[in-house]
């Protein structure tokens, strides 16, 4: 795959946690009885198969096994669904496969066995620091076993990145300074930094309705933002996306696929999808349930409750939405010919003026739009702006 091409993914969803985290709207559940994981992964290999047939002659840059808890993933189904994807689609030979992970679900054996199925990047969802906010954010691990599980990590796999959550009750700047400089020692390379919100139906909406739960104002969350970039700037992971930092090369190359509007197959439960297709490029949805998934695919060969054509104007707002999220921005000129209209010159050159975004020729002589430092902060709103 070339530099900056999107390419061709494949999105793999392991639905099940071992507890639901408070903060979490992720399509995930909690079952109090062993999985079945020969016959998920059956059912797996069953829609990969169902999708293979639609996307003829792709060659697969990337995998990513998220969820749920994909580290609760016995090896070999993990090993599975990879001989799988290997003989349904031609495969890079630099793919990158990634697997979630959770540090209270790791031990040598389980990160030695995926790294023998094939998994050669994993993403660690560590989330904080302190032994107070992991146990507040509902997490099932200490420090410790951050620690450890991240040591694991970089001596098992040749790529490694993991999460952190930012505007937690009572954080600092100087906290979050601290705990940041802390991160960026043990992550080498690559850094998620994501913003605490209240989503709808978690515990923690029912805590804030209540008053329980209390976290940083705004003007409070654009200091801890501030601080972020300072920090891991200054470290070399520059924020190639909103909320990703990485050092030159590190980039997940499988969320770009996303961000750059590229195309990738969506299966598992919840699992959802981007077709390029003769017809145009469709949009896919499977059974959030787990078990009504399971009895779909293994009565019809897919799980899918949603297969819908994309209208052109959809498909520039999702371009927009997603490509903006980059530091680099969109292909001016290829969203013009995914939306089938031209972006409206007087509504460009207005966000130009106030300093939300900035129009550039990039290294190949394309016109993007990317947004500013500044534009980043109300970076919805200025999506909107431009997609009137």
């Amino acid at each position: 795959m070339s530099a900056g091409e999107p390419g061709f993914g494949v999105y793999i969803h392991w639905p099940f946690c071992a507890s639901k985290c408070p903060y979490c709207d992720f399509n995930s559940h909690v079952r109090l009885t062993p999985i079945d994981q020969a016959r998920y992964a059956r059912a797996l290999v069953a829609e990969l198969t169902h999708d293979a047939a639609r996307t003829p002659g792709r060659t697969v840059s990337s995998i990513f096994f998220g969820g749920g808890t994909p580290s609760l993933m016995e090896p070999e189904t993990v090993a599975t669904v990879l001989d799988a994807i290997g003989g349904l689609w031609s495969v890079d030979r630099n793919v990158e496969v990634s697997l979630e992970a959770n540090p209270s679900s790791v031990d040598a054996a389980r990160f030695t066995g995926y790294r023998a199925a094939g998994v050669n990047r994993v993403s660690l969802g560590v989330q904080a620091l302190n032994d107070r906010d992991l146990k507040r954010l509902g997490r099932l691990h200490d420090v410790a076993e951050a620690l450890d599980a991240i040591r694991l990590a970089r001596a098992t796999f040749p790529r490694m990145s993991f999460d952190m959550i930012y505007a937690r009750p009572d954080q600092t700047v100087a906290d979050w300074r601290a705990e940041l400089k802390t991160a960026v020692d043990l992550a080498a390379d690559h850094l998620s930094v994501y913003q605490l919100t209240i989503e709808e139906e978690t515990r923690f909406a029912d805590l804030h309705r209540a008053g329980k739960l209390i976290v940083p104002d705004m003007d409070a969350a654009a200091d801890l933002w501030d601080a972020t970039h300072d920090v891991l700037d200054a470290a070399g992971l520059r924020a190639y996306e909103i909320s990703n930092h990485a050092a030159p090369g590190a980039e997940c190359r499988h969320n770009l696929v996303y961000w750059r509007y590229g195309e990738y197959v969506g299966v598992g439960a919840g699992a959802h999808g981007r077709l390029a297709l003769a017809e145009g490029r469709r949009a896919t949805a499977d059974e959030k349930n787990p078990e009504a998934w399971l009895r779909a695919v293994e009565s019809r060969g897919h799980a899918r409750v949603a297969d819908d054509l994309l209208t052109f104007e959809e498909q520039g707002d999702e371009y927009l939405l997603m490509g903006l999220r980059l530091d680099e921005g969109i292909d001016l000129d290829r969203w013009e010919v995914i939306s089938g209209r031209v972006l409206d010159p007087a509504r460009l050159a207005d966000l130009v003026h106030h300093g939300m975004v900035e129009v550039v020729i990039d290294e190949n002589g394309r016109r993007r739009v990317r947004a500013t430092p500044g534009g980043f902060v109300v970076l919805d709103a200025v999506v909107a702006d431009l997609a009137a």
